[in-house]
This record gives C-alpha cells, sequence and structure tokens, in this order.
C-alpha cells in the first residue's frame, strides 16, 4: 500500500492492468496524468473538471488536461479520482459523486460528467499499455490536444479532451498512469 504522499510508478504494461483493474478492497484517492509533460511548465497534465478550481468546480463543464496540483502538497478535489472503482471500469470522482461518460462513439467526442448510472457511456477499459479507452468504442482513447491556453496565470496550463483514434503516433497526448500525489 502507498503511503498519501508517495507517487505511483508510472502505469505502463503489466503495472497499469494491476494498479487500475486490480486494486485492493480499500480506496485510493489518486489524480491521472499524461505520462509525458509535453510542453507543461510544472507538472505535467491531469484529467481535471473544467472551469473553477477546488470544491467550486462544475462538473456540468466536462472534463480537460490542466496542470496537476500535487505538487501543491496534495491533491485537489477537482482532479480526485477513487482507486475502489476503476475494476468497474467507472472514472469515478468521489468529491462531487459523479461519474466520467463519453458524449459520443466518434472521433472528437467530449467527455462529461454524470451521476454514476452504470451505463455503457460511464464504462471505460484501461489497457495495459496506459491507454484509457470507452467499453464501447475501444479503437477510441482519452486524448488531450495539441493547443495549450492558460488558465488564472502562467503556470496554469489546459489543453481540450477528446477521443481521438488510438495511435501510436498521439502516445504522448494518450499514455496515462496514476498517483496519490507527490
Amino acid at each position: 500500500m502507498h503511503s498519501k504522499n508517495q507517487s505511483l510508478l508510472p502505469l505502463t504494461g503489466a503495472t497499469l492492468a494491476f494498479s487500475l483493474v486490480s486494486v485492493s478492497a480499500s480506496a485510493e484517492e489518486v489524480e491521472i496524468y499524461l505520462v509525458d509533460m509535453l510542453d507543461n511548465i510544472q507538472s505535467g497534465y491531469c484529467v481535471d473538471i473544467a472551469g473553477g478550481k477546488g470544491a467550486s468546480a462544475d462538473p456540468a463543464n466536462g472534463l480537460q488536461g490542466h496542470t496537476c496540483y500535487s505538487p501543491l502538497g496534495g491533491l485537489l478535489v477537482d482532479q480526485i479520482f477513487e482507486t475502489d472503482r476503476f475494476a468497474d471500469g467507472q472514472l469515478y470522482m468521489p468529491k462531487f459523486d459523479v461519474c466520467a461518460q463519453i458524449d459520443g462513439v466518434e472521433v472528437g467526442a467530449t467527455v462529461s460528467l454524470a451521476a454514476c448510472d452504470g451505463s455503457s457511456k460511464q464504462s471505460f477499459v484501461f489497457s495495459g499499455d496506459g491507454v484509457i479507452t470507452p467499453a464501447s468504442a475501444q479503437e477510441l482513447c482519452l486524448t488531450v490536444g495539441e493547443d495549450t491556453r492558460f488558465g488564472r496565470s502562467k503556470q496554469n496550463q489546459i489543453k481540450a479532451m477528446t477521443l481521438q483514434t488510438c495511435d501510436a503516433d498521439l502516445a504522448t497526448h494518450q499514455t496515462w498512469a496514476v498517483r496519490t500525489g507527490l
């Protein structure tokens, strides 16, 4: 078991399958981060609720890639996912009691948040390669875009998050891992 401040290893190969699917019965709060830093100047990109910060974030805004908050000393609620739901294929945000869901099964579809209902729109597959795909469209990967914009400061970098065709040429934008914090 990892301590609250210990980082998990990047999730690739068997590590991803083990860490995301075969998680122990006790839930851990983690951030889901892009393995490649891309152009981020701080701590890389995490899956984050768009618009707002922390408890003021509105799940109705959906998900985006945003500078990870863990270097501040802990995880912020708008980037926290609970590991016990990974085995069920859910990306569950406990502080808001919502699950990620796809808004379509085509290239460019966005990922929103809604009350967890167990539907196929809310079912994801965590591959051994670090990619996250909708169970109903496993050729599409959770992907951050090329373009970067800034949030409240030049330290908060944001990228759109959509579903794109899984492609080795996009691996830097499609390979994810989890950690409890830095």
